[in-house]
């Protein structure tokens, strides 16, 4: 009976540490899921992106990107200050999110199924595909892959945590064979992709959007295999966020029939 007594006594206080220990890492953080309200009247808009010439890059002493850019219009369009951080990993874009680090991730997710349990999307910002990168055979009888079946055995790079690995083991799954993934958890789309130019690994899957633009500079490379079929690609946001879902809904539909927005998607689509 004492042991029973003792055994709940040390289950309370359990409770009570673990209780603190989160408390204490919320506070620590400076951080917490704003409603729409706190937002405006903070006057910021917290945006995390992906670091790829389609996101968000670098170029010289200017920044650029699809996102980068759309985010900049969104600011104008609702009269709040925006704030921008480059994020290569989807996991800590997304724990950002829930923490309240972040209110909205700009970066182009494939709207599926299994994602929409886990976060509320915008209106299509565009329509992409997931494809194969690959080197053109330098040797002449060697040949490109081409039949998603010539991807038994085979080992594909992707980025960590990207939506990418659920269409593989489905793609596995289709073909009735193995198709080996490496998830990479230090590099972004662009590195991979540069990783197959320099023959550093043979294959790597990501957008077909980033590959395209890659592909400009490094003529030696194919992207012309589909892996996944056309989806529909988003920004993210939490679940709850229903009111600032609505305003940012208003805001880049808005935005979508100017002119310097047909403009921008052109020049990166």
């Amino acid at each position: 009976m004492k042991l029973k007594h003792h055994l709940y006594i040390y289950i309370a206080l359990l409770v009570i540490v673990v209780g603190v220990m989160a408390w204490l890492r919320t506070k620590s953080s400076g951080y917490h899921p704003r409603s729409f309200e706190e937002i405006r009247t903070d006057g910021v808009l917290r945006i995390v992106t992906d670091y790829t010439p389609l996101s968000y890059y670098l170029q010289g002493d200017s920044l650029s990107g699809f996102d980068y850019e759309l985010a900049r219009m969104v600011g104008e369009r609702s009269g709040l200050a925006i704030e921008i951080t480059p994020e290569v990993n989807l996991s800590k874009s997304i724990e950002g999110l829930e923490s309240g680090q972040y209110d909205i991730i700009a970066r182009q997710l494939p709207v599926t199924s299994e994602i929409k349990e886990e976060l509320a999307f915008t209106v299509p910002l565009q329509l992409n595909k997931q494809v194969l990168v690959q080197r053109k055979p330098a040797e002449e009888g060697k040949k490109l892959i081409r039949n998603q079946l010539d991807l038994a055995g085979k080992t594909l790079y992707i980025v960590s945590d990207a939506p990418t690995r659920l269409r593989i083991n489905n793609l596995a799954r289709e073909i009735g064979d193995t198709i080996y993934i490496q998830e990479e958890k230090t590099y972004g789309a662009e590195q991979l992709i540069m990783m197959v130019a320099t023959g550093e690994i043979e294959f790597a899957v990501c957008d077909k959007a980033i590959a395209q633009q890659m592909s400009k500079d490094y003529p030696q490379l194919d992207c012309n295999t589909d892996i996944s079929f056309t989806q529909f690609q988003s920004w993210a946001l939490r679940k709850n966020d229903s009111t600032l879902l609505d305003s940012l809904n208003k805001w880049i539909t808005d935005i979508q029939q100017e002119k310097r927005y047909k403009k921008l998607y052109n020049s990166y689509f």
